[in-house]
């Protein structure tokens, strides 16, 4: 994937009218996507700003929010590869989590 930046020389640039909603919570990871060749990075976007392709300098779109949604105790997203079960409910949790987000009870180390 082709990492983004920030439009603009100073690193950033005003957007009026962006299609980046100014309420986006800090620490959370949103999918961006790059409209001509589908590639997509993920990035932590502020407000306001527009972010480019570095190779082709065309403006990538928010495609979504990265689940678990900020605030959370965990840094990892939600994908197969980064959760278990908890021993004590059955539930998922990501597994840089020691206790369990459904039950709070503390977890076994993952296997």
């Amino acid at each position: 994937m082709p990492p983004a930046c920030p439009a603009g020389p100073s690193g950033a640039t005003s957007a009026r009218g962006a299609r980046y909603d100014p309420r986006m919570a800090s620490g959370q990871l949103y999918r961006l996507r790059n409209p001509s060749n589908g590639q997509e990075i993920l990035l932590e976007a502020q407000p306001d700003v527009i972010y480019r392709d570095q190779e082709t300098g065309e403006e990538l779109e928010i495609v979504g929010k990265v689940l678990p949604l900020a605030p959370s105790a965990s840094q990892l997203p939600w994908a197969v590869e980064n959760l278990r079960f908890c021993n004590w409910c059955g539930q998922m949790a990501q597994k840089d989590l020691n206790e369990c987000p459904t039950c709070g009870r503390r977890m076994a180390p993952p296997s």
